[in-house]
């Protein structure tokens, strides 16, 4: 008996490599991809996974790097993204770089010669068809209108986000809270909150006034035409208020009205900046209301004039930026699939990440699970403490929903050690017997969550395979 395809919409790197998984797995598989019928914005060729803006996919390092770890965790995998980045490579010290053109040709090569993968050219002009009963949706940020649409059918016009205004986060571990304290504005504790909801960085009037100066004088990044300007009176980017009055920040997200400095309880700040959980876990922090168009250069060196915030480690900078995602956390199940018609599953950037390799390796998941349930059999998700777990965790609901009245936290992320579960029993202790400080204890860190993701990921696969062969 023949087996029905499965269908894959959307040709850049996520619908790729989810193609892949499940030709691989011995299911046929249609990726209809539009170019070029119709082009987009972005893209200048007609090849699949065609790299749009940079040509890296970011550090090999996957012993103390959480994207060089990714990239172990896919190649374990049979990834097709990775295996022709490898053979495409070009020196870029220890990241991994691509030639865009041979990459692209070379994906675009082994999914055409593939014997179950079929390319179809053209738009897809809304939601799939109904008789198409498994699709998995990996169409972007650059996704079509009519698609688009579709899809806001399904989910509310409020659930997809075409502009990005994302403030920078914050790894918890490295806030100064010597100097920074936690309380919510007034100790109110809000939904969900307990009246320490916040953590806060004062500033005295000389340090805002530098920390203005340095906005003013920064480099902005530039709206790409296609893009527009998307501005509103919710989402300014600091640097614009800072343009409209040097006081205006201090009255808007900088206001240090209703708190108290519990290590200086005695001197009022003349500035706040506030910080707000952005995981469950609480290892990522989000600063609140600090959307941003600096260049990323600028950002991680004037936010560290902010006391507190001195020696930040930021898992994801600011920005703004037409972008095409859902709210996956309240949309999407476990498994990716939309909880309103659980026949479409989604991959890459609309589901809230970010990144090539990210998008990829969601597309990697979405193509294995697609293919285990036409085949009758079940997958499990990958252990949280890998990469890919991690990565998939935060898509599906690792997020904080809200602290406060406030706007929807999720936002697109790439891979980072705050996405991890909490590790224990790390080194103190270097070999020499000293005691590890600063970097040193935050590479050691580093080693022992990768040590746990791979020892993780080979349990997953082992298991995988067992289950297949029962």
């Amino acid at each position: 008996m023949s087996t029905s395809p499965i269908h894959v919409v959307g040709g850049g790197l996520a619908g790729s490599e989810a193609a892949w998984q499940i030709a691989q797995a011995g299911v046929p598989v249609i990726l209809h991809e539009m170019r070029p019928v119709r082009g987009t914005d972005a893209h200048k060729t007609e090849g699949l996974a065609e790299l749009v803006c940079s040509n890296s996919f970011r550090s090999d390092d996957s012993t103390s790097n959480a994207v060089g770890q990714l990239h172990w965790e896919m190649r374990r995998l049979d990834s097709l993204i990775m295996a022709k980045g490898d053979a495409h490579q070009v020196p870029a010290g220890g990241a991994l770089a691509v030639d865009r053109d041979g990459f692209s040709q070379a994906v675009t090569a082994a999914l055409e010669a593939h014997p179950l993968v079929t390319i179809a050219r053209g738009e897809i002009a809304g939601l799939p068809p109904a008789e198409w009963d498994k699709v998995i949706i990996a169409t972007g940020p650059l996704t079509s209108p009519a698609l688009a649409e579709g899809i806001k059918s399904l989910t509310g016009e409020s659930e997809l986000a075409f502009f990005d205004a994302i403030a920078p986060i914050v790894h918890f571990d490295s806030i100064d809270m010597d100097t920074a304290w936690f309380q919510s504005r007034y100790d109110k504790p809000g939904p969900g909150g307990t009246g320490a909801d916040y953590i806060n960085c004062p500033l005295d009037r000389d340090q805002y006034e530098a920390f203005i100066d340095a906005l003013l004088a920064a480099e902005k990044t530039e709206f790409k035409e296609w893009e527009g300007t998307p501005y509103f009176d919710g989402c300014l980017p600091i640097e614009v208020m800072a343009e409209r009055g040097r006081e205006t920040l201090r009255w808007g997200p900088m206001k240090p009205v209703g708190l108290t400095n519990k290590h200086n309880p005695t001197v009022k700040a003349y500035a706040v900046v506030q910080l707000r959980q952005d995981n469950a876990l609480g290892t990522l922090f989000n600063m609140s209301g600090f959307q941003t168009k600096l260049k990323y250069g600028e950002q991680a060196s004037i936010f560290r004039m902010i006391p507190g915030l001195q020696n930040a480690e930021f898992a994801r900078l600011g920005g703004i930026h037409r972008n095409t995602y859902l709210n996956s956390p309240k949309l999407l199940d476990p498994t990716l699939r939309l909880k309103s018609d659980p026949r479409l599953r989604f991959a890459g950037q609309i589901t809230g990440c970010e990144g090539y390799v990210e998008s990829a390796a969601i597309g990697l998941l979405t193509g294995r699970l697609a293919a285990a349930e036409r085949l009758g059999r079940e997958l499990e998700l990958p252990p949280a403490t890998t990469a890919l777990g991690a990565l998939v965790n935060h898509i599906t609901g690792g997020h904080i929903v809200t602290i406060d009245e406030g706007p929807r936290s999720f936002q697109p992320m790439n891979i980072n050690f705050g996405l991890f579960p909490h590790i224990e029993g790390v080194a103190s202790h270097g070999p020499d017997g000293k005691r590890l400080k600063g970097p040193a204890k935050s590479v050691a860190r580093k080693q022992a969550l990768t040590a746990r993701a791979k020892s993780a990921l080979d349990g997953w696969i082992s298991g995988t395979q067992a289950r297949a062969a029962e």
